[in-house]
């Protein structure tokens, strides 16, 4: 027969009678009081991850004061609001924040590439692109935010290979966006010369390689009272009509190749250019110029935006461009209208922008624009 082991739960007995009977120090009393009494969080060192905790819990308001923060995200924190005052700041008469920090937005996202050409004798070709077409979904917290879009081009024919990113960053002194736009095949010859007598006409051109790179900054005037934000990027409300002076810089490249040589020998022979090969490659650096307008209508859920800008400077094109390296004036132009429904914490939205460039020699002067049209519905919370 087995004996159970005694000793087993005598020596533990004896330990924590042995220990029962030893001063505990201050830490060791705060620790055991704790256990019965709620203890002030200033008498307590923070834990590195609590206040983490707590932001989720009071759903991200990072001013709370019942956020216990370690020293270097208070730090972060004390940076940001400086910041926020400095370039963040409106006449809350003219705009208010929405109070939220988080949104989520369903988006559709369309655009139209686009390019003429102008010779003597009203001589022209002319061609644009298919429409393209993604949609998606989008999660931001305060300027931070996330997304995928699908190609909707894959699920309906061949699929064309285009690329595009934006980044955008507004608050109510200035803006900067960065956008690239890579697209290979996909256009449409609807005028060449003298072909079909000069008139419109509809055939499939692929090769054709355009990319893009756009960055603007730019500052508004009357930041005070104007919210660029509020009509693009939905995280304030325009309570009153405003409009701003805008000035800023632009720089644009541009890669854009034409291959005419596989068209019809009928279609050919029509081509008012010197070579079937032409290509514009360019850097441009100009100054912006415009001026933007918020529409408040009544009631106060509908806000229509314009803003209108010029640009000019200096275009330098590179050695591997059709007509060499050369110096030249840039001259390009930015539009955009903005259709805003808020309510409540609900909101839709239609945006539409338009870019073009223009480019221009003794021989003939070549336009090239591109368009967008986002479609966007969401909630803020």
């Amino acid at each position: 027969m087995k004996l159970f082991p005694v000793n087993r739960i005598i020596y533990p007995l004896l330990l924590l009678m042995t220990l029962a009977t030893l001063p505990l120090n201050a830490e060791e009393v705060t620790a055991c009081d704790s256990l019965t009494t709620p203890i002030p969080a200033d008498t307590l060192r923070s834990s590195s991850t609590r206040w983490i905790r707590q932001l989720m819990d009071n759903n991200f308001r990072i001013n709370d004061p019942a956020i216990d923060y370690p020293r270097f995200p208070r730090f972060l924190l004390k940076v940001y609001n400086w910041g926020d005052r400095t370039f963040n700041s409106y006449d809350t008469t003219y705009v208010v924040g929405t109070g939220k920090n988080w949104k989520l937005q369903g988006k559709s996202y369309s655009w139209l590439e686009t390019a003429t050409m102008l010779f003597p004798r009203n001589s022209r070709v002319d061609m644009h692109s298919d429409l393209y077409s993604d949609v998606g979904a989008h999660l931001s917290f305060m300027a931070v935010s996330v997304g995928y879009m699908w190609n909707v081009n894959d699920l309906l024919h061949n699929p064309t290979s285009r690329h595009t990113f934006n980044f955008d960053f507004t608050c109510s002194r200035f803006s900067v966006n960065l956008q690239t736009m890579s697209s290979e095949g996909g256009m449409i010859l609807t005028r060449l010369g003298d072909y079909n007598d000069g008139h419109n006409f509809r055939y499939k051109f692929n090769d054709v390689k355009i990319s893009t790179f756009n960055i603007d900054a730019y500052y508004f005037f009357n930041h005070y009272r104007y919210s660029q934000a509020a009509a693009y990027s939905y995280s304030k409300y325009q309570l009153k009509s405003a409009g701003t002076p805008i000035v800023g810089f632009n720089f644009t490249e541009q890669d854009i190749r034409m291959d005419f040589s596989s068209l019809p020998p009928t279609m050919l022979q029509y081509l008012p250019l010197s070579t079937p090969d032409y290509r514009f490659h360019h850097k441009d650096y100009t100054i912006l110029g415009g001026y933007g307008y918020n529409w408040v209508l009544k009631p106060r859920r509908w806000l229509l935006n314009a803003v209108g800008m010029g640009a000019v400077g200096y275009k330098r094109t590179y050695e591997d461009a059709t007509d060499g390296r050369r110096s030249m004036i840039a001259n390009n132009y930015k539009f955009s209208l903005s259709g805003v429904y808020n309510h409540r914490a609900l909101f839709a939205a239609m945006v539409a922008r338009f870019n073009g460039y223009l480019y221009y020699n003794s021989n003939f002067t070549h336009f090239n624009a591109y368009a967008t049209l986002s479609v966007i519905v969401g909630m803020r919370f």
